[in-house]
């Protein structure tokens, strides 16, 4: 039962520490172009294929 008396603050600590970097990307905007996303895999120049390497030595 000891080990609760660490366990539960630690948990706490941790689960307020990922609440604040929720907050904390919230705040800088990272979810703010949720339909940018979609209109740009569909665009035609959308380059997905990796570029062919050249051995020229």
């Amino acid at each position: 039962m000891e080990v609760l008396a660490i366990l539960i603050p630690a948990s706490l600590f941790l689960g307020l520490l990922g609440l604040a970097a929720f907050v904390w990307t919230l705040r800088k905007g990272q979810y703010d172009d949720p339909e940018g996303d979609s209109q740009r895999i569909l665009d035609p120049r959308y380059d997905d294929k990796p570029k062919p390497v050249s051995d020229e030595n």
